[in-house]
């Protein structure tokens, strides 16, 4: 599909959508102030934005219990990496640009907070110890120095309603993951299989 009309320059876009307030300008900061460090305290889930050297990006979520993601001080934030299906995108991308975007949510609050910075890959057994649950350490932690942090507005959960009327679908005979394997990876096992597979991986693979 071909548009006709693209915005190429910031002077077009600044036409349709303005400039932000003083207010918005300024609430920028370059540090985790008591109220960001509240914030992440409560957050169970983050998303995390990562690109490499090429500019292929990612987002990858990440949860745990909330205060999951630690900070260490006013400029520096540690998050465990929990047993996963050990692509490691996030990593891989770190290794060649170690900019990264984090987002903080916690369930049934409007606002999100969200962290910019430089991230690098440690083994370091003090603070893979900090970052342990039920006794078990985490193979690596991302360790981000922090550049910029915003908290932003309630404006798109509300339109989304996001934490309200959630209804719990009912359980199919296999879960939506279940069915995206079947149908891309060209396994013989059936959907039904799969979600066998992948239901007993939640309940041993967890930490």
């Amino acid at each position: 599909m071909e548009f006709k009309k693209v915005i190429k320059t910031e002077k077009e876009l600044r036409y349709i959508l303005g400039y932000p307030s003083e207010t918005v300008k300024q609430k920028t900061i370059n540090y985790i102030d008591k109220n960001s460090k509240l914030f992440i305290n409560r957050s169970p889930f983050i998303m995390i934005a990562s690109s490499d050297l090429n500019g292929n990006f990612d987002i990858s979520p990440k949860g745990d219990p909330s205060g999951f993601v630690k900070v260490l001080n006013k400029n520096t934030i540690a998050i465990p990496d929990r047993l996963g299906n050990k692509r490691g995108d996030t990593f891989m991308n770190v290794l060649e640009n170690p900019n990264i975007g984090l987002i903080f949510l916690i369930p049934g609050v409007k606002e999100t907070l969200r962290i910019s910075g430089e991230a690098q890959i440690v083994v370091d057994n003090e603070i893979r110890e900090l970052l342990s649950y039920k006794s078990k350490l985490p193979n690596l932690v991302l360790i981000v120095k922090v550049k910029e942090v915003f908290m932003h507005c309630a404006k798109c959960i509300i339109r989304s309603k996001l934490w309200e009327n959630i209804e719990v679908e009912s359980k199919t005979t296999s879960s939506n993951m279940a069915k995206y394997l079947a149908d891309n990876t060209g396994t013989e096992k059936t959907p039904q299989e799969i979600d066998e597979i992948l239901n007993e991986d939640e309940k041993t693979r967890l930490y």
